[in-house]
């Protein structure tokens, strides 16, 4: 199921359980004697003398407890040594226990650990979930950052395990966090936070300073960064299909790994690596190119019918450079909305890790619709916007529209001529064609005039297509019965799925299947009166009266699950559609007038272009080496 619901057999299990464990420490408390007895045990233990055969034994069979608090006594610091051998300054360090340093703003609270020195919770505190859950990207171990090294003794560290020391300033008024992995006073490796009022972006420098003593520089160094997709949505596959790992080239090329197979790729010179969650990106911007990227992205929905905490894993590998044997790397890191308005406003165009379609596909969202969304739902509510958004734009294509009509009026008027011609060289297919085009030349009109338009139209619907899921601006508003329209409107929730369709049944769907059946029952009917029968040729009217009903049915299971602004959208406009076709039908076209036309332009001489004496000329060579071949058997 989509929804969390607890019933009241949960309500009073938890119940249940919260009471045992509460008589379960009340139970397992200590007694004052014995309290007594384990305070005067551990006096006699730090009075009493160790042999060095003694301390030997402890350091090979004692486990290290490395999230312990500083090691004052001198046989822990040993143990300690032995294993981290250069770096174990750090586990004497007072910052040695798994504590963290807080880093907020208006919009982001942070929490870097100072074991890994990491961030390891990221809360964006102007966004919930559907069920009014906060937003975390970062918590509970859902992600880890790890820079991975050999050591000159040989050693293989990673700094997950380590502790740093933190030490918080400020530099005007931003907070600047500095993490240190010490290997003495004047030996660390550095991860420097620095978090601006009021933004999304932090930035995050990594830097050493005389690790190339202690740093092996004959073994790869590389960064590490994980993180598992929380879920956010309602709906995990319409959540899952736009969450991606998408990396930015340089020279503005952008790419992402396999939607929903487990992926992975080796990449160069990448401006930008994008984690993002739908409505929600957390993104590693270098300052210099990264040279090359290991990213991999595996999908972790197996069913969608159970709920799921985790929508995709991502990972990269970035291997990073010395400089004169020290680490020196400039970064930024953003956690926040996948939002063109705020991502735009940042360098190396983080705004295209939005997938607003590729080409002119894009261009025209990012020029046209975005700023017209933007102006209408400024002074509109949302659902009030997508309806004025929709009328002008079939405004705005009502000329393509009449086009289309005009020249289906033509060919349906031309229909009985082509029969005639049809008729009379039925035996003659070359002649056929020759006549065909002829008369088609000679009224000024053609069958692919009715194409034209509708091609002309498709950049823009599927522009419309990729702006609707992605329009940030969308979600969470509510429009009539629909709660939330980035997500799907449900009227009835189901007590089974039905699969490629749902547990429930989503009302805007309805009507725009309804809206687009009637819509092509009568573009179909036109066309197909309109369109002369070719010997030969596959019946399409057959065909058309089949995509009649495939269609809705396609529109009413595919869009049960998607984002009910887009249903919303279809649905308007192809009631528009319809409305602008009568229109045209019953007051702008007048059949006769066209006939007229038609007629005359018959009976003008038709001056024929390079290209048509050509064709004409071709027809008529082939024609004649026919005759020939015919007359050779004769």
């Amino acid at each position: 199921m989509e929804e969390k619901k607890l019933d009241i057999n949960s309500i009073i299990g938890f119940v249940l359980i919260f009471l045992i464990l509460i008589w379960m420490l009340y139970q397992n408390q200590p007694t004052p004697e014995e309290i007594e007895a384990a305070e005067k045990e551990k006096q006699e233990q730090v009075e009493e003398p160790q042999d060095e055969k003694q301390e030997a034994d402890v350091i090979q069979t004692e486990p290290i407890d490395y999230t312990a608090t500083a090691a004052t006594d001198s046989l822990q610091l040993e143990q300690m040594k032995s294993q981290l051998g250069a770096f174990a300054y750090s586990a004497t360090l007072p910052s040695a226990a798994d504590d963290f340093t807080v880093l907020e703003n208006d919009l982001l609270a942070l929490k870097i650990s100072n074991k890994g020195g990491f961030i390891s919770e990221v809360h964006l505190k102007e966004f919930v979930d559907h069920d009014s859950v906060p937003i975390f990207l970062v918590r509970d171990n859902n992600a880890d950052f790890n820079i991975n090294f050999g050591t000159t003794d040989n050693r293989i560290m990673n700094t997950r395990d380590l502790f740093f020391e933190p030490e918080l300033t400020t530099s005007g008024d931003n907070q600047v966090l500095t993490m240190r992995l010490k290997s003495s006073d004047d030996r660390f490796l550095e991860y420097r936070y620095e978090m601006k009022p009021d933004d999304y972006l932090l930035g995050f420098d990594i830097r050493s300073q005389g690790l190339n003593q202690v740093i092996n520089s004959s073994r790869e160094i590389n960064l590490d960064w994980v993180q598992k997709g929380y879920r956010h949505a309602k709906s995990i596959s319409y959540e899952n299909r736009y969450t991606r790992l998408t990396y930015g080239h340089e020279g503005d090329k952008v790419s992402k790994l396999a939607q929903m197979s487990d992926d992975d790729e080796v990449e160069e010179d990448l401006e930008w690596i994008s984690f993002r969650q739908h409505f929600f990106s957390s993104i590693l911007v270098p300052d210099q190119t990264f040279a090359t990227a290991e990213l991999a992205s595996k999908d972790l929905v197996e069913d969608e019918d159970i709920d799921t905490l985790y929508t995709k894993s991502f990972a990269a590998r970035v291997p990073l450079q010395l400089n004169g044997g020290e680490l020196n790397s400039g970064m930024s890191l953003y956690y926040g909305p996948t939002d063109h308005r705020v991502l735009k406003n940042y360098e190396k165009n983080l705004a295209d890790s939005i997938p607003f379609g590729w080409g002119i596909f894009g261009w025209i969202n990012k020029s046209i619709f975005i700023p017209l969304f933007a102006f209408l739902s400024s002074i509109l509510p949302y659902g009030i916007a997508i309806i004025v958004m929709t009328i002008v734009v079939r405004i705005v294509l009502s000329p393509v529209l009449y086009k289309s009509y005009l020249s289906q009026a033509k060919m349906r008027i031309l229909k009985p001529e082509i029969t005639e011609i049809n008729e009379k060289f039925k035996d003659n297919p070359m002649k056929r064609q020759q006549e065909t085009m002829s008369l088609y030349s000679r009224a000024g009109a053609s069958p692919m005039s009715g194409c034209l338009p509708a091609l002309l139209q498709l950049p823009v619907f599927y522009a419309l297509f990729m702006f609707f899921p992605t329009a940030f601006d969308l979600r969470q508003r509510s429009f009539l019965w629909a709660e939330d329209l980035s997500s799907y409107d449900t009227i009835a929730e189901l007590p089974f799925r039905i699969p490629f369709y749902g547990d429930h049944v989503s009302l805007f769907p309805i009507l725009a299947a309804v809206a687009i059946f009637f819509y092509m029952k009568m573009t179909t009917g036109q066309q197909m009166t309109a369109q002369p029968t070719q010997e030969g040729m596959p019946d399409m009217g057959k065909m058309m009266k089949y995509m009649i009903y495939f269609s809705p049915i396609l529109m009413l299971i595919f869009f049960n699950n998607y984002a009910s602004g887009l249903s919303l959208y279809y649905f308007i406009s192809n009631l528009i559609t319809i409305g602008i076709m009568l229109v045209i039908k019953g007051y702008i076209l007048d059949e006769d007038k066209i006939h007229a036309t038609i007629q005359e332009k018959k009976k003008r001489p038709k001056k024929q272009n390079r290209f048509q004496r050509k064709m004409k000329e071709m027809m008529e060579q082939a024609e004649q080496q026919k005759q020939l071949q015919q007359n050779k058997k004769k």
